[in-house]
Parts: structure tokens; sequence; C-alpha cells
């Protein structure tokens, strides 16, 4: 045998590789001639072009669902949106003279507040798929490690059930736009001003200035004093004075309020005195009441009780009331000649 027969034999046993039937490997190795390369390439190459490419799909779904949520809440921001999607103040038809004097800021901040609760969950949703796929990719079994997960997940919904709901019932109020900050709230045992709202606790500076933290998931019920519009109601107590004659005079000064131009523009509807809403044993209760815009109710409810009450004053008719309760027998209305209200002439 020669040396020339020899040398191809040689190098051919020494260049030998196992490749298993691995396309790849074969592949490398015609190219490096390297076997160990070639055999540990599913380890050295594929492995992490794998991971690699799941990174970067998940990187790209992530972007895809941002940038959708993004456009969302543009749109939701510059008032394209369905009905179901607008704060309870646009959907109520009669919530106000104009919905287009509604400021964009509130719906702004409201819509940035739930796209941020949105990108938060994808993002968490994307990434946990993806860091199951990697750890397939290294041969880890599952299977053990998603009942331990569903057994945590059980266990943390028994013990921070209460967290569970107040982050839902955050989200919900959010979405329903139920109130926002700067609106005057009642909230049960708490009401004033909302100074700030989370998924978790809503903050409230009553009218003592006390700052209250109530959990959403502890707010039964929501009374919104900001949205939309408000009616002032007042009831003046005329005694047993003509009621025909209180009722014109109120309803002269309720009238001059709607022509105060700095108030006129809170006032909603015309200030309307219906009549006689009760009768106590101190005479007639007469009662007005004037639809004001949400922020103008008190100014507006100030400014009308003043002018009511100056009104009964300089027509006499309070004068007459107090009369009437230091000096019981006396007449609340000027009698004719030669009579005293006593029982009979003098």
């Amino acid at each position: 045998m020669s040396a020339a027969s020899v040398m191809p034999l040689a190098l051919s046993t020494v260049g030998s590789v196992n490749c298993q039937g691995s396309s790849s490997c074969e592949f490398l190795f015609r190219m490096t001639r390297s076997a160990w390369f070639a055999e540990g390439s599913y380890w050295i190459l594929l492995k992490p072009l794998r991971v690699l490419l799941i990174v970067a799909l998940a990187m790209a779904a992530r972007w895809a669902v941002h940038r959708t949520i993004n456009r969302l809440v543009r749109t939701t921001t510059d008032g394209a949106v369905p009905t179901m999607l607008r704060p309870l103040r646009e959907r109520v038809p009669s919530a106000a003279v104009d919905p287009a004097e509604f400021v964009p800021e509130r719906r702004r901040q409201r819509a940035e507040a739930i796209g941020s609760v949105l990108r938060s969950l994808t993002t968490a949703f994307v990434f946990g798929i993806a860091l199951l796929m990697i750890l397939r990719e290294f041969s880890f079994d599952l299977a053990p490690l998603l009942a331990s997960a569903g057994i945590a997940g059980v266990a943390l919904g028994f013990g921070a059930q209460s967290l569970v709901k107040d982050l839902i019932a955050g989200l919900f109020m959010l979405i329903e736009d139920q109130y926002g900050v700067g609106d005057n709230v009642d909230l049960g045992e708490a009401m004033g001003v909302v100074e700030a709202v989370g998924l978790r606790v809503t903050t409230v500076r009553d009218g003592r200035g006390v700052l209250w933290y109530i959990r959403n998931g502890e707010i039964i019920r929501v009374g919104n004093k900001s949205q939309g519009w408000a009616l002032v109601v007042v009831d003046l107590p005329i005694g047993f004075s003509s009621t025909e004659e209180a009722t014109a005079v109120l309803r002269t000064a309720a009238a001059s309020i709607a022509m105060d131009p700095e108030l006129s523009p809170e006032i909603v509807e015309a200030p309307e005195v219906l009549g006689v809403e009760q009768v106590t044993v101190d005479g007639a209760v007469i009662r007005t009441v004037v639809k004001t815009t949400a922020d103008g109710q008190f100014a507006v409810g100030r400014e009308l009780r003043r002018r009511l009450a100056e009104a009964l004053e300089n027509s006499g008719i309070t004068a007459q009331i107090a009369a009437a309760r230091i000096y019981p027998g006396l007449p609340t209305r000027p009698l004719p000649d030669g009579e005293t209200g006593q029982g009979g002439a003098t």
C-alpha cells in the first residue's frame, strides 16, 4: 500500500464527525473542517440564535401592541371615541349646555392612565410568554413550573384578594370616569375634593382640611357633585304672610340674579319659584330652584340666598315673621281701622 493511498484514509478517519443526521452540523463541518465545532454547533449557534429570535419577536410584539395602545389613547384624547368609552358626563345629553365646553385635559389624563395600565399588562404578558419559551429551549420541564405558578397564583389570590379587589375597582373607575382630580365627591363617610386618583387608593380632602385615603374596593357608592349640572334649592319660610305677595317678591329677586353678568354664565336655566313646599307651625315655606353648572353651584347658591333674604326684608315680610314669633297674637297683615286682631273692636 502506498503512502498516497493511506493519507486520504487517515484524513477521513480523523476528520469524521457524528452529526446524527443534522444538516446544519454537516454544513458547518464542510465549511470549517472542525469536528468539535460542528458537533457543538447546536449549542453554540442554534440555541443562542433561537433565544435571540424569541427575544426579538417578543420586543416586536410589544412594540406593535404599545403602538396600538398609544394610537387608541391619542384617538380618545382627540374626541373620536365610541359612546361606551366616553366619560359619563358626555354620555348624558342633558349634562351640560354644550359638550364642546368640557376641558380635554381631564380626558387626556384619564386616557393616559388607562394606557399606562394596559402597556404594563401587555409587557408582562408578552415577556412572560417569551421567558417560558426560552426555558423550553434549554430543556426545562415546564409542567412543574406551571403547576407551581398556578398554586402560587391561587394562594396569592386568597391572601391578597383585597388588593386585587382594589385594583380592579380602580381600573373600572378610570374606565367609567366616575370621578377625577378636582371633583367634589361624596364617597360615604368621606366628602370633599379629590386630590389624587390611583388604581388602589383615592385621596380626598374634606372641608376641614382632613386628607382621607380611601381604598377603591371599599367604595360602595359615589356621589359626584362636579359632573354635568347642579340644582340649587332654597327653602324660605314666610310665616303666615300672603303667599302670593311673598311669591312675587321672591320671583323678582330670583330673576335679578339671572341678569348678573358675573353669574349668568354659570346659570343653565332661569331661576324658578315653585311655590309653597310645605306648611309648618310657623307658617308656609316657599321653594326656589335654579339649575347651574357644576362648578358654579356654590357661588350662585350663596348669591341667590342673599338676594332672596334681602327681598323679604325690604318687603317687610321678615319683620312680620319676627313680630308673629314674639307676639303670637298680633296680626301679620295690616288690619282695617278699628280692628286689633284680639277678638273685636276697641
